[in-house]
């Protein structure tokens, strides 16, 4: 698309196009989205670092600001799992920690414009760049597919294989009822991981859309200036409460999943 004018609508195609690496003959199913891993990845990273950083320097006496900060942050997420989650395991935190700060710092990118990742990227070559992780299908799939298995560790853990076994096949109409009762559970368990990862990237795809939207309509005139200027801030003022409801929201139903996968029926 260098050197090219783009109208309205291949901008906002250019802007929600990934930059794809094809992994073994021809790709197809196994093509990478660069951005979307690298991306995460770098998000990983600074959340990480930013808590070793309140860490490194912790005092029982007065903390730092940071370090403040992020204990508030901490005791916030772990209130909500041990209010959530009825059983034993240790990991419940740890993992609702990791879901919701990351998704929350990836969805921090949408607050910064499309542009001000392309134009720069563009210099040195790379014209497609899709800034927001969870704006993708993919990265919101892996994180509940990962979800999905953390479901059937803690099942497993809670029940044996033989008790999940008997209460995919018995549970909740009974032993007479056993392809009703398989095909129910089946279902049970597949929704949960696709409903996860489709309501997080839903919510940011079509975010990532209106703000686009905005931005082509900022470049009609002054008028359109004006109009994109005070869109633009509204939109915004109302994603500073969608992004981190979204990943609070994904660490919830994470939560929660893992608290019923332990229950028996």
């Amino acid at each position: 698309m260098a050197g090219e004018a783009l109208t309205p609508t291949t901008y906002i195609q250019h802007h929600l196009q990934n930059l794809t690496a094809p992994v073994g003959e021809g790709g197809g199913f196994w093509t990478l989205h660069v951005d979307t891993f690298l991306t995460a990845v770098v998000m990983g990273l600074i959340m990480v670092f930013a808590f070793w950083m309140a860490t490194r320097k912790a005092t029982a006496g007065v903390p730092g600001k940071w370090q403040a900060f992020v204990e508030i942050c901490l005791e916030f997420v772990d209130k909500q799992a041990k209010d959530t989650y009825h059983g034993k395991s240790k990991l419940v935190t740890p993992i609702a920690i990791t879901i919701f700060f990351w998704i929350l710092l990836m969805n921090l990118l949408k607050m910064i414009p499309a542009d001000f990742f392309a134009i720069p990227l563009g210099w040195v070559g790379v014209h497609y760049w899709k800034p927001v992780p969870t704006a993708d299908v993919n990265a919101t799939l892996g994180m509940s597919i990962s979800v999905f298995f953390l479901m059937i560790f803690f099942a497993l853990k809670s029940k044996g294989i033989g008790g999940l076994v008997h209460e995919f096949l018995t549970a909740p109409f009974g032993k007479w009822m056993l392809p009703f009762n398989l095909i129910l559970n089946i279902v049970e368990w597949l929704s949960k991981p696709v409903s996860l990862a489709m309501r997080l990237f839903g919510n940011m795809f079509g975010g990532e859309i209106v703000f686009l939207l905005i931005w082509v309509l900022g470049g009609a005139g002054l008028f359109g200036a004006i109009a994109g200027g005070a869109f633009g801030l509204g939109w915004m003022l109302f994603h500073l409460l969608v992004i981190p409801l979204q990943a609070f929201i994904f660490m919830m139903l994470t939560i929660v999943y893992l608290s019923l996968s332990e229950d028996s029926h």
